[in-house]
């Protein structure tokens, strides 16, 4: 599980709340009932800790609660990070196309570095093998069209550990 806290002065996080963070930010158990097992953790009801999640989602506390999987563990170990040159005015459609896509995981904008950097759309993809990231690139870049004015793919080359803010107990 992933957790992306943001602090704001609506979101304050009691002992209580902190304890629920401080147990489920590195991932909840794996267990038929794992909110069970983090309110024996916390010392609270399962219904309080879910009562409380909930709020803290609601204030913004936590923004999300995701799974985060392991793509090589999981056989995906050809990772590309696809990067695309497309006109700023359409980046937002061309997101919502590209980041459609069920083999894409993630998509997103980021800003352009010029001279060297033109991209502006990033979007990842997964494969057991390069060349069906490559493929699956190739069909992005057929469903841009025009849209598409270059892009590159940047293979992983390393596993790298993927966290978010941490808190203490």
């Amino acid at each position: 599980m992933s957790q992306t806290l943001k602090t704001t002065e609506t979101a304050v996080l009691d002992p209580v709340d902190r304890r629920i963070v401080a147990a489920t930010q590195a991932g909840l158990p794996l267990d038929p009932r794992p909110w069970h097992r983090v309110a024996e953790q916390v010392g609270v009801a399962p219904d309080e800790v879910m009562r409380r999640v909930r709020r803290m989602l609601e204030t913004g506390a936590i923004r999300r609660i995701g799974a985060v999987p392991n793509h090589y563990a999981l056989g995906w170990k050809a990772n590309g990070m696809s990067v695309w040159d497309v006109p700023d005015e359409r980046v937002g459609e061309a997101g919502r196309m590209i980041g459609a896509l069920d083999f894409v995981s993630h998509c997103y904008r980021r800003p352009r570095r010029p001279p060297d950097w033109p991209y502006n759309l990033f979007a990842m993809v997964h494969g057991q093998a390069r060349w069906e990231v490559e493929e699956a690139v190739s069909h992005m870049a057929s469903l841009l069209g025009p849209l598409d004015r270059g892009h590159t793919v940047l293979f992983s080359t390393k596993i790298l550990k993927k966290t978010g803010l941490r808190i203490a107990g």
